[in-house]
């Protein structure tokens, strides 16, 4: 059956999960909410999101530099604890982290913070592609809210797919971890050069050069 989006509102209003891990709750149990609910606490995501208001300014600032020092990628992870910040777990997730922005190039690490004119540009690009291929105008603004939320997912670091396991979103790692971890956990902020960036070059796969480095790694 298809969830409605009133539904998953209420689903995360109820739990502070995010909209994603909600939906896919809700479309794994049919759209009982009180299942999904309970759903959601075994996956820890709505004890996650209990947490998530707590002040988290330890952590780490993680590098990653892809082979032969074409990409360079910093990204700054918080936590509540120096302890946490040292673990091996923490470390890793940082590591994983850091290799997501190298390969899938976020532009934002959250969607509230893209700029609202550039939003704007992109609708009025997304509207002119929808009327070109001949779209009637009636559900042309579905169509562009539906493409909004895919330019979400590409350029917004949270909603992205997961480069090790696309089933899930970035947000919902954090979200795991943060269960598993027992601390609230946020990346922050994040910067990432690109060899020649702007200028003229052939288009590599990034992303399948990255999984190769780890693997070897």
């Amino acid at each position: 059956m298809a969830v409605s989006a009133s539904a998953v509102k209420e689903l995360r209003e109820k739990t502070g999960a995010g909209m994603l891990d909600c939906k896919k709750a809700l479309d794994a149990t049919n759209g009982d909410l009180e299942k999904a609910i309970e759903l959601l606490r075994e996956k820890g995501l709505a004890a996650a999101a209990s947490k998530a208001g707590r002040v988290a300014t330890e952590g780490v600032v993680e590098s990653y530099i892809h082979a032969g020092g074409r990409i360079g990628v910093l990204v700054e992870i918080n936590c509540e604890t120096d302890f946490v910040a040292k673990t091996d777990q923490f470390k890793d997730f940082a590591r994983d982290i850091a290799m997501q922005i190298a390969a899938a190039s976020p532009k934002y690490v959250r969607r509230d913070e893209v700029p609202q004119d550039e939003i704007e540009k992109e609708k009025e690009i997304l509207k002119a592609q929808a009327l070109n291929e001949g779209k009637p105008e009636k559900i042309v603004e579905k169509m562009v809210e539906g493409r909004i939320s895919k330019y979400y997912e590409e350029f917004c670091l949270l909603e992205q797919s997961f480069i090790k396991d696309p089933d899930k979103t970035i947000e919902t790692l954090v979200n795991e971890k943060i269960a598993t971890i027992g601390e609230n956990i946020s990346i922050r902020r994040f910067v990432r050069y690109e060899l020649g960036e702007g200028l003229e070059k052939k288009v590599d796969n990034f992303v399948e050069e990255v999984m190769a480095q780890a693997n070897m790694n």
